[in-house]
């Protein structure tokens, strides 16, 4: 093994620093979430600054770090799509080479009829909704008939809304399972997702109980190397889901990016060896998809102040390496994920100061990366870095 004891995996989701050369396919050309929200007088990120995010490769839109105190690059997504699932699989070590499955015009009968005959209930809306909209459009529908709210959106997901009351969630969930197994092969969307919702018309109200039923990775990920290998993983927020639990020992839910860290930050108090792997998910939720520069720039700022804190509390052999799975433009037009770049910083004494390792071809060098810092002679679907960033 090297040096390395714990690696602290934080993915910023959605957190894009420019779009790529493929996004014309995407119709996402001149996104760049970042310098959308550093034009906020909300932005401040010193800590992610001093470690070289203003220094990574083709990132313009503030002066760099005369003295970068980490390591970094800007990562290229290999995979085709711009969705959580893909490009956590990719950070991961899995190149997905086929976009999951989207259905903007609603999903197809040979979806529906099994699923309705299967849950003996109706279906409602089928076509992408917002999904405080949708309960808002069809809530008292279902309340009436007892028909299940069968939703969408730009993202892979097939969603299902129901009253609590009416449905219970114990029902809710079976009946995302039963989707679940029919939504495969080509209909294999990333995330079938429980959305229970609570209220009389118009104030229906969705609950903290909703939960993803994800589909299952297609090949081996860092997470299932590292626990064959005999190292500890733990997972914050999303990543459980994400990965249908695949490689992840322990798991711990959140409430909002501030939580997240908390969670995190008390992980560290914990004695360790392997990986922590953490999604802030508001970044891309609350902000990006709603257009909102302003609490982008500022959760921006209370992330970069928790990692102050967690700079603080690292041990010689901790490792800190910042990310995104994708962007989420807040100032571009839409609400939808853009393709672009992310942003990698690696920080902590394993690690060399001022290292920039240009543009990575793949998001799965990441994982390559982490296992190579463990010792594990496996590569995936990446190229490890860390011979080039590590301290000798």
């Amino acid at each position: 093994m090297g040096s390395v004891k714990r690696v602290f995996l934080i993915v910023l989701d959605s957190y894009g620093i420019g779009y790529l050369p493929d996004a014309e396919h995407f119709g996402d050309v001149g996104a760049n979430t970042l310098a959308t929200i550093v034009k906020s007088e909300k932005y401040s990120t010193p800590n992610m600054e001093k470690m070289g995010l203003f220094n990574i490769e083709g990132v313009d839109c503030r002066e760099g770090a005369e003295h970068p105190e980490g390591s970094f690059a800007r990562m290229a997504e290999t995979s085709l799509g711009k969705d959580t699932t893909i490009g956590h699989w990719e950070i991961a070590g899995i190149v997905s080479p086929q976009p999951m499955p989207v259905y903007p015009e609603g999903f197809p009968e040979e979806v529906l009829e099994p699923f309705r005959r299967q849950t003996g209930r109706g279906v409602l809306c089928n076509r992408p909704y917002s999904g405080t909209d949708v309960i808002r459009d069809y809530g008292e529908e279902h309340l009436k008939t007892g028909d299940l709210i069968v939703y969408t959106s730009a993202d892979s997901v097939f969603q299902i809304a129901a009253h609590e009351e009416k449905v219970p969630l114990a029902e809710l969930y079976e009946d995302c399972r039963i989707a679940r197994k029919i939504l495969q092969g080509k209909h294999g969307v990333g995330r079938v997702i429980a959305r229970p919702f609570l209220g009389t018309a118009p104030d229906f109200y969705r609950t903290r109980n909703r939960h993803d039923f994800s589909l299952l990775p297609p090949k081996r990920t860092m997470l299932v190397s590292l626990q064959e290998h005999g190292f500890d993983t733990y997972g914050v927020g999303k990543i459980y889901d994400i990965f249908a639990g695949q490689g992840i020992a322990h798991t711990v839910s959140m409430t909002n990016n501030e939580d997240g860290m908390e969670k995190a930050l008390r992980y560290m108090e914990e004695d360790f060896t392997g990986l922590c792997f953490v999604n802030l998910v508001d970044f891309d939720m609350v902000y990006g998809h709603r257009n909102n520069i302003e609490g982008y720039a500022e959760a921006a700022a209370v992330f970069d102040r928790q990692l102050g804190q967690m700079m603080e509390r690292m041990k010689e052999d901790d490792v800190v390496i910042i990310t995104a799975d994708h962007g989420c433009d807040p100032g571009f037009p839409g609400t939808d994920h853009t393709r672009e770049y992310t942003p990698m910083i690696a920080w902590g004494k394993a690690v060399r100061q001022g290292v920039s390792l240009g543009t990575r071809k793949s998001f799965a060098d990441i994982a390559a990366t982490v296992l190579e810092m463990f010792g594990i002679p496996e590569s995936l679907d990446g190229e490890s870095f860390w011979q080039e960033i590590r301290e000798a």
